[in-house]
């Protein structure tokens, strides 16, 4: 007697909940996430064995590119409401008699890193020149040669840690130097820091991977 044969059936899954699951995580990140702004400029940092992160919130950060330009941000304090950045720019502008609108000082806000004299501010903020473009174009590409200025004629990095600290005592200090930066631009960051009174800050390295030999 001939056995009977049951038909296979090849096995069938449904995609459909998997493709919706996607979806709706991916509305979700985009939703929530936050991307982080566009450096000036593009800064290689050494390598280092240490884990501890760096914070977040209530920082300023100086940059320091292999050239030895030095770049400024700050972010907008433990509350948005304060208009951290703001104030700080408003301590600026009363310092070196310059006057900003409040369109200005809102769009500041939101703004990242800068490196370029306070007196250019205004025009960076606002994309261009009433005198001309061209012009603007011109003083900007200088100013950014140029970075913030730390000379002894006109130190404006050492006013805006001086001012940014005399708003907000708790802010935490972030340097990030290129590996190919002089020593001698890095050290003398380091004395306008400790000139207004800053010994405590964090430096930004990469983790570098630690090969574990096993003997055996």
């Amino acid at each position: 007697m001939s056995k009977i044969k049951i038909q296979k059936k090849s096995p069938h899954i449904d995609m459909t909940p998997m493709v919706d699951l996607f979806a709706l995580l991916l509305t979700f990140f985009m939703l929530t996430s936050t991307f982080r702004p566009q450096e000036p400029a593009v800064i290689d940092t050494p390598s280092s064995i240490s884990e501890k992160q760096a914070p977040d919130k209530e920082i300023l950060n100086i940059s320091i590119d292999k050239e030895g330009k030095v770049y400024f941000n700050l972010d907008n304090g433990p509350d948005t409401t304060t208009k951290f950045r703001e104030k700080v720019l408003e301590k600026m502008a009363e310092q070196y008699k310059l006057k900003f609108t409040p369109k200005q000082y809102e769009t500041f806000s939101k703004l990242s890193a800068f490196g370029m004299p306070v007196q250019l501010l205004n025009q960076w903020i606002d994309k261009k020149d009433p005198t001309g473009r061209d012009k603007f174009q011109k003083q900007l590409k200088e100013a950014k040669k140029d970075g913030i200025p730390t000379d002894s004629a006109d130190n404006q990095l050492a006013w805006w840690i001086l001012l940014t600290r005399q708003v907000d005592q708790n802010i935490q200090v972030g340097i990030k130097a290129d590996m190919e930066t002089d020593y001698k631009v890095v050290k003398k960051i380091l004395d306008i820091l400790q000139d207004k009174k800053v010994n405590k800050f964090n430096l930004t390295t990469n983790l570098e991977k630690v090969e574990v030999k096993i003997e055996n």
